[in-house]
């Protein structure tokens, strides 16, 4: 069986989750259709989290999760989803500062890339309730709690 991520670390530093942990948590949010797909994730310092955020985004910042698709899969699929970077320095200070369990943090930024890869997100408020109660149920099923309620996952 191919991994469903494949894995690059940039940087381990403050703090980045193991191979298993990034690809259990994509795995319980990936429908049974697109169980054959798969993504990349790298995991990035600050410098290259905001290289990517103002090359590809135009901000001027590193940011907690870019998401790049690679279009839209057909039902059934197993091909290649995409690629996530996501910026280890910026979960560990929003978990800090949102007094949020890390590995609950890096778990929702796990599981928020990969619905971005799959189509989902948040510019209007229909499609942000969408995303979220996605991302809570995906979540739920880990053992996390709610991301979105204060001091929480």
């Amino acid at each position: 069986m191919r991994d469903l991520a494949r894995v690059q670390y940039g940087t381990r530093r403050p703090y980045a989750p193991a191979v298993a942990s990034l690809q259990g948590w994509t795995r319980a949010v990936l429908p049974a259709t697109l169980r054959g797909a798969w993504l990349g994730i790298r995991v990035v310092d600050e410098a290259e989290g905001r290289r990517l955020n103002r090359d590809y985004r135009g901000k001027d910042g590193a940011t907690n999760v870019l998401s790049f698709g690679a279009g839209g899969l057909p039902a059934g699929s197993g091909g290649f989803l995409g690629d996530l970077a996501i910026c280890a320095p910026v979960v560990a200070r929003e978990a800090r500062e949102q007094g949020k369990d890390l590995r609950a943090h890096w778990a929702h930024m796990v599981v928020h890339g990969t619905l971005h890869l799959l189509g989902f997100d948040h510019e209007r408020r229909a499609d942000a309730a969408r995303m979220e109660a996605r991302e809570r149920e995906a979540l739920a099923a880990l053992g996390f709690g709610d991301p979105y309620e204060a001091g929480r996952g």
